[in-house]
């Protein structure tokens, strides 16, 4: 390996904890973001470059190359915030001059509106995992603690026991960023985790190899943290179960629980603070929702509709 490369090694290593550290992004972000100025950086190798020349018509050029090469929109806003924050490190550590490159602009991301089920296709989708059988009461608990709560999968399958307040119905979430978040769940949740607690988990956890006691709330068939796949993979199941005509993922319960509160009535606020969102533009999209909803009703409902 030349030194040139050895260099941004060692940059990318040195961004990667800038990120951790004083970004405070999470593993995931950080992840993306080292595979994407790895891009960049491989693109700058193939055309002659060094990072000190990045400029604006560079940017563009890749830009160009990305459209050519098909990436979706919202993959190309990561990409281009990902090389802007990684020229801006080095720029702060005084490894760069010029910054034209700071006038090019993200591309505008696709607004689509999320997937998500009615109330009785929910009730439906709840009650297909197998009664009495401890897969069975894990699932239950499982569908259950997505629909009640609204938090995403990795914050659930990131649950521990310890995080679970079943008298006062609280879970304590953590969050993209690190972020740290107390989120309430109600009975039928409460219930569910119960029953899973009492006669699903510890039969789980005796199927542990490693005799070591594992904190997770939700255990695998070897007992140990059940991951985010097969979690995708359980729900993928029931999806076919019940057939429903689309393929239901753990985000469109949480699609599901955003839009039925704000059907509700719920604050806007409110479901920002439930959903995690450091933005409340983020958490707007679901508005949209709620008009098809009002129209939908109106169409079923009005005589002169």
């Amino acid at each position: 390996m030349g030194n040139k490369a050895r260099t941004m090694d060692n940059y990318i290593e040195k961004f990667k904890l800038f990120m951790n550290i004083e970004k405070n992004a999470s593993a995931l972000t950080v992840q993306c973001y080292e595979k994407d100025v790895s891009q960049f950086l491989r693109f700058l190798d193939q055309q002659g470059l060094s990072y000190q020349s990045v400029s604006y018509l560079i940017i563009r050029r890749f830009l160009a190359l990305l459209k050519e090469q098909r990436y979706a929109r919202s993959t190309v806003a990561r990409k281009i915030s990902a090389i802007r924050t990684f020229l801006r490190y080095l720029k702060r550590e005084g490894k760069l001059q010029d910054s034209s490159w700071e006038i090019v602009s993200t591309p505008k991301r696709k607004k689509k509106l999320p997937v998500f089920l009615y109330p009785d296709e929910v009730l439906e989708l709840l009650e297909a995992p197998e009664k009495g059988s401890v897969l069975g009461e894990r699932d239950k608990a499982i569908l259950e603690i997505l629909y009640g709560s609204g938090i995403r999968v990795s914050e659930m399958t990131g649950l521990n026991l310890a995080d679970v307040d079943l008298d006062d119905g609280y879970l304590k979430v953590m969050g993209k960023g690190a972020k740290e978040r107390i989120v309430p769940i109600g009975k039928y949740a409460r219930q569910a985790v119960a029953v899973y607690l009492r006669s699903g988990r510890p039969v789980l956890e005796a199927n542990c190899q490693s005799g070591e006691r594992e904190p997770a709330l939700f255990l695998n068939r070897f007992g140990q943290r059940l991951s985010d796949r097969s979690v995708r993979r359980m729900m993928s199941k029931y999806s076919l179960k019940i057939n429903s005509g689309s393929h239901i993922s753990p985000h469109v319960l949480r699609h599901s629980f955003a839009s039925h509160m704000l059907n509700a009535g719920a604050d806007l606020r409110t479901v920002q603070d439930l959903l995690g969102h450091v933005s409340i533009s983020t958490t707007q999209i679901y508005t949209h929702i709620t008009k098809d909803e009002l129209k939908r009703t109106y169409l079923n409902t009005h005589p002169r509709a």
